[in-house]
């Protein structure tokens, strides 16, 4: 059995014998239709791949699936720990929680999807609530705010609580250095210095960007806009790469594009920023330099600085304050500081 994600005219499908194809494209159709982003649609794709593979390799049908097969397919994404206490893999990798929780959560609408077009009477994908175990069922004007009831979307592994990787400041001066080109350093500036997703940066369009009050603007997920000033530095770079570097006579809005081979003049791909950011890696030697460490980088230097965290969660295009939230963290320097000031205080009181 084979099952793959391929790109069909524009947009992403699942081809191969797996008998769920159809049903899982119809699916990705459905999100086409109700504008789900592009990178949305392609992140769905693969993980219905895996849940295709992991059904073919248990020969069980789509029609099939009960919650026990899914608990299944979730253990055999991830490790265990065999008889003698060895690490046993289920899959050719263990997959991260998040990454099981986002592929459950791919399942759970792809169900759903299947009982609101009546191919399946019910949706097998388990959905968590707030507490463990049974709880009586509020009543009341505000009973559907009370205890028990489901989470949209919720998780079925946990996921350990993480402060945003952020980079030190050699690292990032090394990886930038090792940059040849105008266009590569405008692009690491925007996510640097901006907070843009390496998405939002490939995607940034010349109506977008106001280099007379150094701001551009940013479609982000979901389609939410916000404008974010960037410092000059950005723009300094972003000029460099318009006048010496893009191709002449390329007509296509993106700013930033491919500037030497058969692809010239075609606006950046993912896998032609995840390529640049490899090779960059290994020249100079910051191994820890990826895209989205340096938006993390961008927003723990603003919660560092004091800015607000209503301003903050604006410019980083924030759904939930939950998320801005965790750029306020203090670090050991500062805690120490803190703790001496403090000190210091009492003794001067007595």
């Amino acid at each position: 059995m084979t099952v793959s994600v391929t790109r069909v005219e524009g947009t992403h499908r699942l081809a191969g014998d797996w008998p769920g194809t159809e049903r899982a494209n119809a699916f990705l159709q459905h999100l086409d239709a109700r504008a789900f982003s592009p990178a949305t649609v392609r992140a769905y794709a693969f993980d219905l791949v895996n849940l295709g593979r992991f059904l073919e390799l248990r020969a069980v049908g789509v029609g099939e699936v009960e919650p026990v097969d899914v608990f299944a397919w979730v253990d055999w994404q991830g490790v265990r720990k065999g008889d003698a206490g060895e690490v046993v893999r289920l899959a050719r990798r263990g997959s991260a929680p998040a990454t099981v929780n986002r592929r459950v959560a791919a399942a759970r609408a792809f169900f759903e999807f299947l009982v609101m077009t009546g191919a399946r009477e019910s949706n097998p994908v388990p959905a968590p609530r707030r507490g463990q175990g049974l709880r009586p069922t509020s009543r009341g004007l505000l009973g559907h705010l009370g205890p028990g009831r489901a989470r949209g979307g919720g998780r079925l592994v946990r996921e350990p609580r993480r402060l945003p990787e952020s980079l030190d400041l050699t690292d990032v001066q090394a990886f930038l250095a090792g940059l040849r080109t105008h266009r590569d350093r405008a692009m690491v500036l925007a996510m640097l210095l901006g907070g843009l997703r390496s998405a939002e940066v490939r995607g940034l369009r010349f109506p977008d960007v106001d280099q007379g009050r150094r701001r551009v603007r940013v479609v982000g997920k979901g389609g939410k806009e916000r404008v974010v000033p960037i410092d000059a530095a950005f723009f300094a770079e972003l000029s460099g790469y318009l006048r010496f570097e893009r191709p002449p006579g390329v007509a296509t809005p993106e700013c930033f594009v491919v500037l030497r081979g058969p692809t010239t003049g075609a606006p950046v791909t993912e896998a032609g920023l995840r390529s640049l950011f490899r090779r960059h890696r290994e020249a100079s030697g910051s191994v820890r330099v990826r895209p989205h460490r340096l938006r993390h980088t961008y927003g723990t230097e603003l919660a560092a600085a004091g800015i607000d965290l209503l301003a903050l969660r604006e410019l980083m295009g924030h759904a939930s304050p939950e998320t801005t939230s965790r750029y306020v963290h203090l670090t050991t320097e500062h805690l120490a500081a803190e703790y001496a000031a403090a000190r210091a205080t009492q003794a001067g009181a007595r």
